[in-house]
């Protein structure tokens, strides 16, 4: 089940929604230590107490690729699909703005346009920073250019 989409998961772009995360960026997730520690077994509720826990976003970092923990927590929500109420109390959240990232990202990749327009258009308002890491280290943002 470690590595398997939900059994009554709908398609997302025609497809499985862990497909929207390329087949090598999906294999090194699976490998990482954090996906195999804290992502496995995972629910909806236990999973916004994971996302309180993020200290930045980004995809994968360092010289051998890891991928970050932001990253494995959203291939976490492309496989258990959680419901939409929860996706918007994640972007409504404005105590925890990486929280509020994960929720944005997720709406961007698997809403309908009206729903991104709904719920993500009020966040380019939103001038928080941001640490993002990448290959070469880490750098600040604004919430707004991540959208």
């Amino acid at each position: 089940m470690a590595n398997r989409t939900v059994k009554d998961a709908h398609c997302i772009k025609g497809t499985n929604p862990q497909y929207l995360i390329e087949k090598i960026t999906r294999t090194r997730i699976y490998d990482s230590k954090y996906w195999k520690e804290e992502c496995f077994a995972l629910s909806a509720e236990l999973l916004v107490d994971k996302a309180m826990e993020l200290k930045y976003v980004g995809g994968v970092y360092g010289g051998n690729i890891k991928p970050t923990p932001f990253l494995c927590l959203l291939l976490k929500m492309l496989q258990i699909q959680p419901e939409k109420d929860i996706i918007i109390e994640f972007i409504k959240n404005e105590d925890f703005k990486y929280v509020r990232a994960l929720g944005a990202l997720y709406m961007r990749l698997t809403g309908s346009s009206l729903d991104v327009y709904k719920y993500l258009e009020p966040l380019l308002n939103d001038y928080r920073k941001l640490r993002r890491q990448n290959r070469q280290g880490g750098v600040l943002i604004f919430f707004a250019f991540f959208l």
